[in-house]
């Protein structure tokens, strides 16, 4: 069975308080677009390796055991003993970019596993269990816009479609190290939360009230995410901002935009009414 893991981006992103255990509650609004891997699974032999691994595309650092497809399938195994599985994972989505692609890719996993072999884990039990390697890996498994809090892995339903905008989204071939970003910034409670903005203010509005936190560290450390931001601003965007703890930056368009000017960098255009896949 094939699927396509695509990425998220945050809109706003606030980081509200270091938490007892060491993580950080949040709120943000994830929402899916269509930047995409391929994840390839096949049922093998019972005389096989009970999990075999292989990638191309995009290099990953480290052997197949520190991957979160590979964790996922330990998660799983431990309760129901599955197949021997033969995985491939073609490599797209731009890594420490802040997309989620590695939560992206478990969390698919966890799903086609499901679906393939009729384990019937319910979307909670799915949900517990991308919780477990990540905090932004049981969105995947919804795969839907969703207010999130706590570590990122609490969600609410929000009524967020981009559906009529160009979404470009842009890696400026900055790798961001998310433990690095949090020890960049001071926690602290928004002026107004998130959901009421979302819930008064158009898209128009939105360059004058969200935030993503962990731009005004992250621009001083590296000033090429911040001229990207105002690069996506000079060509027409009608809301730009980087996604999660960086690097990559996208930008809304009513109009479709110019991407001439990114033939150095890696990104992806998703066009209006574009579906998921």
């Amino acid at each position: 069975m094939l699927v396509f893991p695509n990425c998220k981006i945050n809109i706003g992103l606030h980081v509200v308080e270091k938490r007892a255990d060491g993580f950080h509650n949040i709120e943000t609004a994830f929402y899916p677009v269509n930047w995409t891997d391929a994840l390839e699974v096949i049922e093998g032999k019972e005389n096989e390796n009970s999990f075999s691994f292989t990638q191309s595309g995009l290099s990953i650092a480290g052997g197949f055991e520190n991957n979160l497809i590979y964790k996922a399938w330990q998660l799983i195994n431990r309760e129901i003993k599955l197949p021997p599985v033969s995985v491939h994972l073609h490599k797209i989505l731009p890594m420490g970019a802040g997309l989620g692609g590695g939560s992206s890719n478990a969390a698919f996993f966890i799903n086609l596993l499901n679906e393939q072999f009729a384990l019937g884990l319910s979307e909670e039990k799915r949900l517990l269990l991308a919780s477990e390697l990540g905090s932004d890996c049981a969105f995947f498994i919804k795969n839907a816009p969703l207010l999130a809090f706590g570590r990122g892995n609490e969600f609410e339903p929000v009524q967020l479609n981009l559906s009529d905008y160009f979404i470009l989204v842009v890696y400026p071939a900055i790798h961001s190290n998310t433990k690095d970003a949090y020890n960049g910034l001071s926690p602290k409670k928004p002026l107004q939360d998130l959901k009421t903005i979302l819930a008064k203010e158009p898209v128009s509005n939105w360059r004058h009230c969200l935030v993503n936190d962990f731009e005004a560290s992250l621009f001083e450390k590296y000033p090429d995410i911040k001229k990207l931001k105002q690069l996506l601003y000079d060509e027409g965007a009608v809301y730009a901002s980087m996604s999660g703890s960086g690097s990559a930056v996208y930008g809304l368009f009513k109009e479709e935009p110019t991407i001439k000017l990114l033939t150095n960098y890696s990104f992806c255009l998703q066009k209006p009414n574009q579906v998921i896949l």
